[in-house]
């Protein structure tokens, strides 16, 4: 009643204790003693002799009180330990001394020394204290006096506080927990936990407010969501998966480090087991900060999006400009027909003249025959008689009569120009290059498709299991959305999305201004500059596309298993860009779509390899560091000898032609090469393989498909270098926009690399040492440095595209008999 006295809380305790001793009389140390915190009992049992100690607390009205019990024993006898249950209102916690963890091999720690924190009882929403009381048993089956030490104590510090760093310390046998409350203002938080030593390895758990609580080596991966720790860990939680708005951070000490990447301890015969008790204490300090809020993604996407639309608005700009420049020629008269430069209206005849007198490729009004030898336009079919018969498209691949019988005369030409090796019909041609376009999309199709299941089935189980040892994150700047873990790695690939597209909308122009010009029977266009086939440049832009999507893939949940599907699509963005600049100046004898991707499927199948087996297996790099080397080998005297790029053929007689030239030019008579420019590049590629053949001979690198990647890098850079060069020394410009392109190109990439190698995560190494990699968010406080990385990366790779696209923008009023070929 309202007008009643509360009971002395003193008459209380005393009358819960009485009431106990009276349930549990009965026998020999039935009786429970009444116990008080913070005081030391020292005792002995054996089998006909047990503990039972009461503790009895008041609970104030909100609050959570925490209880730990710290127990010892000096006895080291498995067969007779000392037994310690507690039991409380709603559960039972029990243990024995000494406590026996068990790591690889079977081998066996045992503590003497233990220390739990007791489930703490729920707040009860009452508006006046509640009495509780805890009971302690020790007991023992041994024939003879354990002796044992017990100590209860309540815990002052059992909450923690927002951006407030709490100090501890713990140990496999003593772990540690605590709880936390979201305060009303806060969403989501991130759990950021140090430790100034990296061993002993340590498990760091997040788990809801459930008992029992799981805190020992061999059960904290039960229940909520936990990650393995040596220098670093960090969580974030958010309020929407607990709906009591409150958690506890477990922190659990492993008896051994293999884990976390230590020492794995050799395997012992026999029941040899050791003490360890002190020797694996680790000092930690969590502090828990709050997360971004919901406006910071917003902010993140508008950002993202809105950057890469001004490339777009760029482009426009670009196009709006050279529009107004060709209409103003058109208008003063220089690309009018009526000056008799722009439509050509006969069969006119263009001379090739060419050095030491060669004749060849010239388009003259005699030939072998004796009959009228037709020009170029002459052999065209008309303009609107393009079909797709697949009939006529074989006919016109297999069997060039014109290509076959003077394909030895190509060959041993000193002095290559474009107008002989641009001698096949356009539309055939580029019904070849088309076929490029179309086999990436369906390549990309029946590749994407698996990944894409693939890695939500990843997300499902990191999501299930609570394993956040599964994927590789930076975990200082992970920010989930839905199920997501990491949605600003995510995020920063629509860089690739939105600008393969753009440049897909940029090819897609000039092939219809091309096709128009054509259609026109432009002069310029007809017999005059680069042949302008754009099926590479579509699959160019599908490539970049699928890149970011690929990408985005992996970084759902980046780890050792998945990394190849970052990579497999930039195999193919260097490949084409290798074929596309080979193309430019061997428009007639370039590699065919399949064999190009053939190509590509034999890379990735040795990348994967390379995963499985790289490691550790020696014969596996001294077979790829073989296969690389004849591959060089073959390849470059397909390009040196015949000046064809077949990669589809590959024959013993390359072999032997190129130590026939050796022995020719080198030995017999060492005379200069006859191809000087071509022997240069080879011989420099060459060399750059062969060392990165020798280097992964030796170092065996554990990321292959990086090493792949960094072969097909260096070889297209060492060729678009290669092709620069000769273009200024034959006397070629450089126009503005495929300067201005250049000079983006080597500015971006430069930032670019520098964000890359700015390592935040390693899934060479375990999942622990990876995170004392993890950085705080650098942009926007949304991404970190391998999202700019993705940002730059993108903008490169476009702006590497356009140097491809305009680089021969100049040659556009140079006859094709004029264009040396390199």
């Amino acid at each position: 009643m309202a007008g009643r006295a509360a009971p002395a809380p003193g008459a209380l305790l005393c009358a819960l204790l009485w009431a106990a001793a009276a349930a549990a009389g009965g026998g020999p140390g039935d009786n429970p003693s009444p116990g008080a915190f913070g005081r030391v009992y020292r005792g002995a049992v054996n089998i006909s002799a047990e503990r039972v100690y009461a503790f009895a607390y008041r609970s104030e009205p909100g609050q959570v009180d925490a209880v730990r019990v710290y127990v010892n024993s000096s006895s080291e006898n498995l067969q007779y330990p000392v037994l310690f249950v507690v039991r409380q209102q709603k559960g039972v916690l029990s243990w024995q001394v000494p406590l026996i963890f068990r790591g690889l091999y079977q081998r066996t720690y045992n503590y003497q020394e233990v220390s739990r924190t007791l489930c703490p009882s729920e707040p009860i929403p009452e508006t006046r204290p509640s009495d509780q009381i805890i009971f302690v048993d020790v007991a023992s089956m041994a024939p003879f006096n354990i002796a044992y030490e017990l100590l209860v104590t309540r815990l002052d510090n059992f909450q923690l506080k927002t951006n407030k760093a709490f100090n501890f310390t713990a140990s496999p046998s003593q772990p540690q927990y605590f709880l936390y409350k979201f305060p009303q203002d806060v969403d989501s938080v991130i759990i950021n936990v140090v430790s100034d030593a990296a061993y002993p390895c340590s498990v760091v758990s997040v788990q809801d407010i459930v008992c029992p609580v799981y805190d020992l080596d061999h059960n904290v991966e039960f229940n909520g969501v936990y990650q393995s720790m040596t220098k670093q860990a960090a969580i974030t939680v958010q309020r929407k998966d607990f709906p009591g708005e409150q958690f506890f951070v477990v922190f659990v000490i492993k008896p051994e480090d293999y884990a976390c990447g230590g020492s794995v301890p050799s395997s012992i015969h026999g029941n040899v087991n050791r003490t360890w008790n002190l020797q694996r204490t680790k000092n930690l300090q969590v502090t828990i900060v709050p997360s971004i809020k919901k406006s910071v993604y917003v902010q993140a996407m508008f950002f993202s999006f809105l950057g890469f639309l001004s490339f777009y608005l760029g482009s426009v700009v670009v196009a709006f400009v050279h529009y107004i420049r060709v209409q103003r020629k058109a208008s003063a008269g220089r690309l009018s027909p009526e000056h008799g430069s722009g439509i050509m209206t006969s069969s006119q005849p263009i001379s090739a003249s060419t050095p030491e007198g060669s004749s060849y490729g010239a388009i003259d009004e005699s030939s072998s025959s004796g009959g009228h030898q037709l020009s170029s336009l002459e052999r065209r079919p008309p303009a609107g008689s393009d079909t797709d018969s697949s009939v006529e498209e074989e006919s016109d691949f297999d069997t060039m009569p014109e290509i076959e019988s003077d394909k030895n005369i190509i060959r041993t030409k000193v002095f290559l120009y474009l107008s002989d090796l641009s001698r096949k019909d356009r539309r055939i041609v580029s019904k070849k290059y088309k076929i490029y376009f179309w086999n990436i999309i369906t390549i990309a199709v029946f590749y994407a498709l698996p990944v894409i299941q693939l890695v939500i089935t990843y997300q499902t189980v990191v999501n299930v299991t609570g394993n956040q040892d599964i994927c590789y994150y930076n975990f200082l700047c992970a920010h989930p959305l839905g199920v997501l873990s990491a949605f600003n790695n995510i995020l920063s690939n629509v860089g690739h999305m939105m600008l393969g597209f753009l440049f897909l909308l940029i090819v897609l122009r000039r092939d219809i201004l091309h096709r128009r010009a054509m259609e026109m029977k432009d002069i310029y266009t007809l017999d005059y500059g680069i042949p302008k086939h754009f099926g590479l440049f579509y699959a160019m832009g599908i490539a970049l596309m699928m890149e970011g999507v690929l990408s985005a893939c992996y970084h759902v949940c980046p780890n050792y298993s998945n990394f190849q599907f970052d990579t497999s699509f930039m195999y193919m963005i260097a490949g084409l860009c290798m074929l596309k600049l080979y193309q430019t100046r061997h428009p007639d004898i370039n590699a065919s779509a399949y064999s190009a991707y053939a190509s590509f499927a034999v890379v990735i199948s040795l990348a994967v390899l390379g995963v499985v087996f790289g490691k550790n297996d020696m014969w596996f790099w001294v077979v790829f560091s073989m296969i690389h080397v004849l591959a060089s080998l073959g390849l470059s005297t397909q390009i040196y000898y015949m000046g064809r790029f077949k990669i589809g053929e590959c024959y013993l007689g390359i072999f032997r032609r190129a130590v026939m030239v050796l022995y020719t030019d080198c030995i017999q008579q060492c005379s200069r090469p006859m191809y000087m420019d071509r022997m240069v590049l080879l011989i420099v590629g060459n060399l750059v393989n062969w060392s990165f053949a020798i280097f992964g001979l030796v170092y065996r690198p554990r990321d292959f498909a990086s090493y792949i990647l960094g072969i097909f890098i260096c070889n297209l850079l060492l060729y678009l270098a290669f092709y620069i060069i000769m273009k200024l020394r034959s006397s070629e410009k450089l126009l503005p926009i495929p300067m201005f392109c250049i000079v983006a190109t080597a500015v971006v990439w430069a930032a670019a690399l520098y964000f890359f190698f700015q390592t935040l995560s390693s899934w060479e190494e375990t999942p622990a040492e990876s995170r004392e990699k993890n950085r705080p968010c650098i942009l926007l406080g949304f991404f970190d440095d391998h999202d700019v990385w993705h940002f730059l990366s993108a903008a490169a790779l476009f702006f590497s595209f356009l140097v491809l696209l305009t680089l021969d923008d100049d040659l556009d009023t140079v006859r094709r008999d004029k264009i040396p070929v390199f």
